[in-house]
């Protein structure tokens, strides 16, 4: 075999590997990926990477964090249970997001009535489809349901040059018809701000705030600073007791080392 015969060998036999390897950071099952531009998908895929990566985010168990100064959320990202705790009084909701089952402390005791521990278990799975949109936004770009659009370059609050994207939704979530727009800081390709806006059509957003001050937690790269308010106490664990997710107890999370 020639040089010439052996290197174009090479180059075929990479290429044919280079297609039967899986993507490094694969869609949901659901994503439009037909409706959503080439250029946004591949800004979510550096985006993912900038975060810390696929296999980061999909090693990552245990997150909690402080919305706002209003609740306090543990997200078992393995098994789908979620404690949330109502900072303003003595409710908790126990439940797990991929059964809709849980149970509910209220006003000194645990609701007994099925269908007011079904209402109340719906209200927490919705303050934590909230709640989580709000910190991990940027690990969701390739969502079930989400169609991708690229909306050009622009320039956010402090002058920085960045890529918009554009986020839509089709039949998920507690409020399909929102949409974001996203932007993607061209030299850390970190998120860098972000505007909702309450229907697709709507021309002005119903809020444009920033994330910054990102931080390591764990594997991964989060965001706690949306302008006037926070996301604050934000914390990965490798482990937590099961307690956690079983009584009401407010638990002590400085008493376990954080994942490194």
């Amino acid at each position: 075999m020639t040089t010439r015969s052996a290197s174009l060998l090479l180059l075929l036999l990479t290429y044919l590997a280079s297609c039967t390897q899986p993507p490094k950071n694969p869609p949901a099952p659901g994503f439009d990926e037909a409706g959503s531009d080439a250029r946004a998908i591949e800004i979510a895929d550096q985006v993912m990477t900038a975060m810390g990566g696929r296999e980061a985010w999909d090693n990552t168990r245990l997150i909690a964090w402080n919305f706002f100064g209003n609740r306090k959320l543990i997200w078992d990202k393995a098994s789908g249970q979620v404690r949330v705790d109502n900072l303003k009084d003595d409710q908790t909701v126990l439940l797990n997001i991929n059964t809709d089952q849980g149970r509910v402390f209220r006003q000194g005791r645990e609701l007994a009535n099925p269908d007011s521990v079904a209402r109340y278990v719906k209200q927490g799975k919705s303050d934590w489809i909230n709640d989580m949109y709000w910190l991990l936004m940027p690990f969701k770009l390739k969502d079930s349901g989400l169609t991708l659009k690229y909306a050009g370059k622009d320039t956010v609050a402090d002058g920085k040059l960045a890529d918009r994207l554009q986020l839509t939704f089709k039949g998920v979530g507690d409020t399909p018809g929102n949409k974001y727009d996203v932007w993607v800081d061209q030299q850390t390709h970190l998120v860098s701000q972000w505007a909702y806006y309450p229907t697709a059509t709507d021309k002005t957003p119903g809020f444009t705030l920033p994330w910054s001050d990102y931080q390591k937690h764990g594997g991964l790269l989060l965001s706690g600073d949306r302008g006037e308010n926070d996301l604050t106490d934000i914390q990965v664990f490798s482990d937590l007791p099961p307690e956690v997710f079983t009584t009401f107890t407010r638990p002590d999370l400085t008493r376990y080392a954080q994942a490194n």
